[in-house]
Order: structure tokens, then sequence, then C-alpha cells
């Protein structure tokens, strides 16, 4: 299915954005630009009993899925596989907002909801999305690494999430401070919040060669 074929982000009962819907956001490449810009997702189940759980997972987006990978020996993991319902988050906290009171105060954000039912990926299909997510998270590594070996490959679920049904907010901008209280003499703001790689650090037998040029380039 095209993007074009998918519904809108939020156009949809269970996704459409009541609390401050202003932070809605309905464009797709909006949605696409938010998830390619993260490296952690996190994943809703529930087990057998019905107790749910928050699984923090490893990412990639392909066109429009998303494609993560857990390990066959997670019950958990094996339920996501058998279609179980989930909801899958993505958020980038940009910034901490200083208002002139408590209740204002807030942060700057972008956030991802997609619920849906995830597909099991074998064969030709599992060995793309473990190099679609390699290369998402680790540009270059691939090429330059030992492959899955079969023992690895069937110790490992590899699970697609279509972005069929999706939510976007974003929050940015200054803080919005009641009327009584804009002339409070309180400092008032953002404080911005940014990622960034530090600098590699070989394990004992890495020293012996130079930090590949790909990993030198990595920026956040």
């Amino acid at each position: 299915m095209s993007s074009a074929e998918l519904p809108a982000p939020g156009s949809t009962d269970r996704t459409r954005v009541r609390r401050f819907p202003d932070n809605a956001r309905f464009d797709r490449e909006l949605l696409h630009s938010i998830l390619d810009d993260g490296l952690l997702a996190y994943v809703a189940v529930t087990d057998d009993e019905g107790q749910p759980y928050i699984l923090p997972t490893a990412y990639a987006r392909d066109g429009d899925r998303i494609l993560f990978h857990g390990s066959t020996g997670s019950r958990l993991f094996r339920r996501l596989a058998d279609g179980e319902r989930t909801c899958l988050t993505v958020t980038h906290v940009d910034g901490l907002v200083l208002a002139r009171s408590a209740f204002e105060s807030s942060m700057n954000y972008r956030s991802v909801m997609v619920l849906g039912t995830c597909t099991a990926l074998e064969g030709d299909d599992k060995a793309f999305a473990l190099k679609v997510i390699s290369d998402h998270l680790l540009p270059g590594r691939w090429e330059d690494i030992r492959q899955p070996s079969k023992k690895e490959d069937a110790a490992t679920i590899v699970l697609a999430l279509t972005l069929t049904e999706v939510s976007i907010k974003v929050s940015a901008g200054d803080p919005d401070d009641a009327e009584e209280d804009v002339d409070r003499p309180i400092w008032a703001g953002q404080v911005p919040i940014t990622e960034s790689f530090g600098t590699p650090i070989p394990d004992e037998k890495g020293a012996a060669f130079p930090v590949p040029a790909y990993v030198q380039g990595w920026t956040r």
C-alpha cells in the first residue's frame, strides 16, 4: 500500500488528538522525518493474563512501515509476531519550556504514535530488514562486519508495523503564560536539548585499528 492510499495521520477516531488539538500534525512527510530522527521506540504489548508491558527497541523506517527486532526467546515478541495489537511510540524532547508558573511550564517535543498489528518477516524480507535497521542505527557498518549466522538468524524475530493508523503531536515555541503572570519578575523562555555522538572509544583489540571514516562522520 502506497502513502497516498494510507489514512492521513490523525484522521481516525483512535488517533484524533483531543488534548491540545493545536499540537496535532497531519503531514506524512513530517511523520517520516520524526521517525527518521529517532533511534529508540517504545512498543506496548500485553501478556496472556492482560498485563501490559512497554518494550524499548531499536528500529528503522522503511517507506511506510517500522522495522524492529527481538529475541525468539521473548514471549512478548512472540505475541507481537502472532498478531497481538500494539502501540508504538517515538518521542524527541527538543527543549524545556520555562514559564512563569509551574502549571504552564512544559516541554517542546515531537512525537509519533502508531497503532496496529505486526507482521513477522522471513527469508529475504527478514535479511533486508536487518540491513535497513543496521544502516539506520550504524550507517556504513553493515558492509564492514560479519553478517548474522543461521543460528543467530533463527534466534531473531524481525517485525514490521505499517504506518496505517498514526498520530503526530508537535509542541514548539515560547511559554504560553497566563495574562496575569506575564509581568511577573521571573525569567522565562526555552532551554534547548540536543543529542550528539561522543568521541569513539575502542576496546582493547580495537585500539590496533583506526576509527572508520564512516564512524567519524556520524552526527546527531
